[in-house]
This record gives C-alpha cells, structure tokens and sequence, in this order.
C-alpha cells in the first residue's frame, strides 16, 4: 500500500507540474514521512492553494490522504487535517 500511495502521490505531483504548479520534489522512502509531518503540521501541502484555484484539489496529497485506498496508511488525526483542509477549501468529491 506504501508503495502504491508514492506512485499516487508522484503521479499526482506530476499532473500538477503539467498545470504550473511546482512543489517540493519528494522520492522513494522519505515520502510517506514527508506527507505524515505535513499533514501533522499547520501548513498545508505544497501548491494546495495554487491548486484550489484552479479546481484541482484532487492533485494534493490532502486528497490522497483521504482516498481510501490510502487511508490506513494515515493517523486518524492526520486524516482529519486533510479533510478539514479539503472542506475548508471547497473541496467538491466525484460522485
């Protein structure tokens, strides 16, 4: 599931370098770590404004954190925070 949730997040950092917005670069083993201390701290992911503007939220890693393919892998603390995030920034699931 590790390994699923950083091909994810990588794809999404991606997609997100398509439309301009750059964020810190992040690799391997050191992501999952890197995504749990910014959903434990008060700011929010890199470009998560920048991509609440354009309506594509989906491409953060608040997002991610709170697909439930990728759930367990966060406190539920954490889970929370991206939630709030999300709900906060008008965030609009698919249905």
């Amino acid at each position: 599931m590790e390994q699923k949730f950083i091909l994810a997040w990588a794809d999404a950092r991606e997609r997100a370098l398509e439309l301009g917005v750059r964020m810190r670069p992040v690799k391997g083993e050191e992501a999952l770590a890197w995504a749990r201390r910014s959903l434990s701290g008060g700011k929010v992911s890199d470009g998560f404004w920048e991509l609440a503007q354009m309506g594509r939220l989906d491409l953060s890693l608040e997002a991610l954190a709170v697909d439930a393919r990728f759930t367990a892998l966060f406190t539920d603390d954490q889970a929370n925070t991206a939630l709030n995030r999300l709900l906060e920034a008008g965030y609009g699931w698919k249905k």
